[in-house]
């Protein structure tokens, strides 16, 4: 690993810091997240302006070429003036790599731009009640038509639909090939006959995921990324970036500050020496620690030119369940007003620990789950048989 930055790489961090300094104003209290979905689009299109968004995209569409290493400073830096995040960062970090790898130049020039300033927000339409954890026995199928596919199935954790433009979506387009062979990877246009989103109200009272349901949804030939039928390889390389270090770097400087939230808290209630609290914060400080090693070592690869593979499980399996403990562990130096979502006179709080613990149950599941992972590190990384 190389833990040591360029002038060029600090000079680099230090005009983010200002940018931020100059332009960052935080959000507000939104009564809705509808609201805060307008308020994120006006947001990213004004980091999009002075090309703050995608910086990780070749200068011709809108990104700066940044390296490895400067995409990682930008989410500690962004991360650390606690900036809220793209409200399209399905499209930032998910889609727009895919495109660049294997859209045509068609494609690119039509999303990509859309995809920066949020003029079109992305959802991504993986997940299916039945092939969550398991995508590759998804039964979604797109049936070949005149001039394209009918797309008929249903899609579950959609997160954003009920606001997305456009969605990639992984169906089936030849049901006797094997499980992996037979599919494609298409972008959905949400404003196309046949679509019903169905919002799913979750246990934090938001509805950010959705039920996404098709019946003969018409999804154009143009719209085909990367040729019929191999949807699972270009799916893996969305995944990888999913789970890998554009992710992680940031969540790692968030749980340093939540981590210095709860030593606060554990101070003001007079719960520093006490031995199971300051245990468990020293324990968390220690993972968020081993955190940013994971992150260093998986940067180090891609600094060499290596892609993200199977080593974006492991990250992602360790900040899962560092993400949960830490959460458990604030909830608890809350103390009586742990089960309040708000305070009162005599237990004051704004419930914004109660939010992050309930939030961070979702972190084993969502971007694949804590058991699909463990399988990923098991076969891949230690070369244990299947099953």
């Amino acid at each position: 690993m190389n833990l040591a930055f360029t002038e060029a790489e600090q000079a680099f961090a230090g005009e983010i810091r200002t940018w931020l300094t100059n332009n960052l104003e935080l959000p507000p209290a939104f009564s809705s997240l509808g609201e805060e979905v307008e308020w994120g689009r006006n947001w990213q299109a004004q980091l999009a302006t002075d090309r703050w968004v995608g910086i990780h995209w070749p200068v011709e569409y809108g990104g700066r070429a940044a390296t490895p290493v400067e995409v990682a400073l930008f989410n500690l830096e962004y991360a650390r003036a606690r900036a809220p995040q793209p409200v399209n960062r399905v499209g930032i970090n998910n889609v727009g790599p895919t495109l660049l790898a294997f859209g045509t130049d068609e494609q690119k020039k039509r999303w990509l731009p859309s995809i920066l300033d949020a003029t079109e927000i992305w959802c991504q339409l993986f997940s299916e009640p039945g092939a969550g954890s398991d995508l590759a026995s998804l039964s979604t199928t797109a049936t070949k038509v005149e001039g394209g596919w009918l797309l008929n199935g249903q899609k579950v954790w959609t997160s954003y639909a009920q606001w997305a433009r456009w969605g990639i979506a992984l169906a089936r387009t030849n049901p006797e090939a094997s499980r992996h062979a037979g599919i494609s990877y298409l972008v959905v246009d949400m404003q196309a006959p046949g679509i019903e989103i169905r919002p799913l109200v979750q246990i934090t009272g938001e509805a950010e995921f959705n039920e996404v349901f098709f019946s003969d949804v018409f999804v154009p030939d143009d719209n085909v990324i990367g040729g019929v039928n191999e949807g699972w390889s270009i799916a893996s390389t969305t995944l990888s970036h999913e789970r890998g270090t554009v992710f992680a770097f940031k969540e790692q400087v968030v749980h340093e500050v939540f981590l210095t939230e709860a030593y606060t808290l554990a101070q003001v209630e007079g719960l520093l020496d006490d031995v199971e609290t300051s245990d468990a914060l020293a324990q968390s400080f220690v993972e968020v620690r081993i955190l940013r090693l994971h992150n260093w070592r998986a940067l180090s690869r891609l600094a060499r030119g290596e892609e993200p593979g199977s080593e974006t499980s492991w990250i992602k399996l360790f900040w899962s369940e560092m993400s949960q403990a830490l959460s458990a562990r604030a909830l608890n130096i809350t103390g009586p007003a742990a089960p309040l979502w708000r305070g009162s006179e005599n237990l004051p709080g704004d419930g914004k620990w109660q939010r992050q613990w309930l939030w961070s149950g979702a972190a084993s599941i969502a971007g694949g789950t804590s058991e699909v992972q463990r399988n990923i590190i098991a076969e891949r990384i230690l070369g244990l048989p299947r099953g």
